[in-house]
Parts: C-alpha cells; structure tokens; sequence
C-alpha cells in the first residue's frame, strides 16, 4: 500500500508463501526488548512506510525518549512490501519487536497464533478517548488485540478539471446511483475523444464491495469470520465493472492491468489521464501532490439508494505489542503517547489517518495541509452517515487482494461472466479463509 510520500497505500499484502510462514507460527514468544547496563530499558518499534514517515517517526521518538529518560527506543523501518516478511520471520524466530504495526487483514491471524499482547492487560495506556466507530475494531472474543492509529474512508478521488474539459458536471454525491456513475463515467470519455477515461477500475480492492455490499445490508465478512455476502450481490458489483468496459467508461482490459500494476502514482488521476479513482481518504495528499491538481473526494455511489449507507471508518493501521515483551509497562507508556499525546500527532498529522483521539484529532485540524484539511472535512460529513464499523478480517484475509485481481483480469479480458467472476472470487476466498 505504498507510496507518495507518507502515505499509507493499497497494495497487495503478503506473498502467500509468507501468509503461510505466518500461519504455521508455532510461537513460544520470547522476551524482545532488552535494559542497558544502565538500566534503561530498551523498546524495539517495528513500522512500514516512506523515507518521510521514517524521518517523521524519529522525532517522535527522540520526542518520547526527552521526555521519558529511562526508555530508549531502536525504530525498525521498511517498504511494504518486505515488512510482513521480517514481521513474520522474526515473529516465528521468538524475536517480534516489543510495539509494532499491523493491518487489519492480519490482526486476527497474530492475535490467534499468540503472537499479540492483549491491551487491557496495560496498565496506563487510556484507550477511553478513541472515535467510537473504531474504538472497538481491533477486540477480539473480548481482548483488544490493536489500537487503531487513526481512521480513513474510502472514497472517490475527483478531478474536477477533467470534469470541466468533459462538460460535465460535477455529481452530487449525496444523490448521486451507480447508474449515474457508470453514465457519468462513459460521458466522460466520450465528451473528451478518450482524452480522459471517465473512471478506473474499481474492481481490484475489495474495499469498494464492501462499501457496496453494506449498502445492501450485507457486509464482506461476518462476525466469525466467515463471507457476509450473497453470490447475487457481489455479481451485481461485478457487473458495474463489465458495463464500464462495455461502454468506455473506464480502460480497456490491458491498460486496466497496467494501471493497476503501477500502483496509486500511476492511477488515472494521478497522471491526469482520468476523472475518477477509488482510493482512501489518507491518500489525497498523494494524489494531489502527483496529479498537481485540487482533486476532490466524493462519497460513494448509492450511498441513498437502499434502506442504509454503506461507508465506513476503517483504521488506517493498527499500533499493536508483542505478547513476549518484557517491558508491558513501558509499551504501554510509548502507545499512549502515540494516540493521546498531541505531541507526536503534531509531527504525523493525517499520515497514519486522522488521529483516532478525538481531543487529538481536533487539536491538529489547524496544522493540516490543505489536501489533508479536505479530508478532515470530508470526514467530518460523513460521520453522522455510518452506521456501524466491521469485524476484523478472517486469517487468510491478506490473499483476497490477488484473489480480486484474477476474477477482474479474468473478467475484463471476456474469460468469464460477472455472475463467474463471483463465482470465483467466493470459491477462492473461503479456500483462503476457511469461511465457507
């Protein structure tokens, strides 16, 4: 889920060679940090993220450590991309740093395996002022496994220019349907000659189904873990996708691949190349900083077309603590510092999402960049519209982002139907998850 700088980022999680290594953990959690012949005690912070996350995350650090003298902390810092792979290799190995990261796709998979520290069992981290839409989104069967750093939405990303050189107009997206959607998309092309692509495809990240299948009283997945949706449902998502190929509204098969493979700095809006992308709400910096446009967040489609809303609040990451550290006290002093103190919220901003304290979160709006203002208000507005968070994802959740890739690529290049594309996305995801 990488990269303008700082920004958290959609990609595929682990390799599955790696979700298995982490499956197969037979954890005898031993101690991770250590204490100085002087005494103080040393924590390890494990995170992933950019160059500019990795600066910032230091003086936080350097920050705590001032006003924590007894404590020193060794910050571990990597791409994505190779972050669940020393996580799960030093976690098997009995050495997991004492505080680290984690993402939602994952949090059950540790948390079962005894890899995490159950929060409640710290005594001076306050978890009382947490957004009550994700105050609870890392419990498990009573024990909070994760406190979420901060929340994003999902959301479409606009250009408003490429809007103007369509004439068309900007959609309410309080009103707006997924007809409007697909209509607006295909007008798009056609009023430019392909100049810019009306939107592209949404199919790849799950996200945007479960957006969708929420606002049909369904959900991605259930309490227990297994699927929450019916196979009409997410045939009905799909479908939305085969009409955008069908009438241009989004890239052909290839280019669509493309798109997707380069990640969020080579989606459609990104390069100026398109009117709309789906991405999260912490991502508009990225964006707008690589399109070198005001690009604007609109809600989802279908938002007032069933009985409920659809949109979420999902925690951008999750701090969590090793189960084998030998400091819980100083942890506890560290993650409370991370979510209550303005102090370090200062220096991340929105980075890793709007705080999650909402005392915090208010104390900063004033020290937000301008795209990072819009998304504060942005989120704002459609507060009051959720109606409830999601359970954490079942173990084998980090293959579903592959698994939406094959049955989009799949469907895009006319291999098989929408109502096969669910198909096979349902088929792949219980053998993934075990939800069947």
């Amino acid at each position: 889920m990488p990269q303008p700088p700082g920004r958290f980022r959609n990609r595929p999680g682990p390799t599955t060679g790696t979700a298995a290594a982490v499956t197969a953990l037979v954890l005898a959690i031993s101690a991770c940090g250590g204490s100085g012949d002087d005494g103080t005690v040393q924590l390890r912070f494990s995170w992933w993220g950019s160059d500019e996350r990795q600066s910032t995350m230091n003086e936080v650090i350097a920050n705590f450590e001032a006003d924590n003298p007894g404590i020193t902390i060794t910050g571990e810092s990597t791409d994505w991309g190779s972050y669940w792979d020393r996580l799960a290799t030093n976690t098997a190995a009995n050495d997991a740093p004492d505080i680290a990261m984690q993402e939602e796709r994952y949090l059950r998979e540790y948390a079962e395996r005894g890899a995490l520290l159950d929060l409640n069992e710290l005594d001076g981290l306050d978890l009382s002022g947490l957004d009550p839409l994700i105050a609870e989104s890392g419990d498990l069967d009573g024990s909070t496994f994760g406190v979420a750093s901060g929340v994003n939405a999902y959301a479409i990303h606009a250009d408003p220019e490429a809007f103007e050189a369509a004439g068309v107009d900007m959609p309410d997206d309080q009103t707006w349907t997924w007809d409007d959607y697909v209509e607006i998309s295909a007008e798009i092309t056609e009023a430019t000659d392909g100049e810019y692509v009306g939107t592209q495809s949404m199919a790849y990240n799950e996200a945007g189904f479960q957006v969708f299948a929420r606002q049909h009283g369904e959900n991605l997945y259930a309490e227990d873990g297994s699927l929450g949706f019916s196979k009409d449902t997410l045939a009905a998502w799909f479908q939305i996708t085969q009409d955008l190929a069908d009438n241009g509204g989004q890239p052909g098969a290839s280019e669509s691949v493309e798109i997707q493979a380069g990640g969020i700095d080579q989606s459609v809006v990104s390069t100026n190349r398109g009117a709309m992308a789906h991405f999260w709400t912490n991502q508009l910096v990225g964006v707008s900083e690589t399109s070198g446009r005001d690009i604007q967040l609109l809600r989802y489609p279908g938002e007032t077309e069933s009985d409920r809303t659809g949109l979420f609040l999902k925690p951008a990451m999750y701090y969590t603590a090793s189960a084998g550290t030998d400091h819980p006290e100083e942890v506890a002093l560290f993650l409370d510092h991370m979510i209550n103190d303005p102090a370090a919220s200062e220096l991340l901003l929105a980075d890793l999402g709007l705080p999650s304290n909402l005392e915090v979160r208010e104390a900063i709006l004033g020290e937000l960049s301008e795209a990072d203002s819009q998304t504060a208000e942005f989120m704002s507005e459609i507060e009051g519209t959720i109606v409830d968070g999601n359970p954490p994802p079942p173990i084998g959740a980090g293959e579903v982002v592959e698994i939406s890739s094959r049955a989009t690529d799949n469907l895009l290049f006319g291999d098989i139907t929408a109502e096969e594309a669910a198909e096979q996305f349902i088929t792949e995801v219980e053998t993934a998850t075990g939800g069947g």
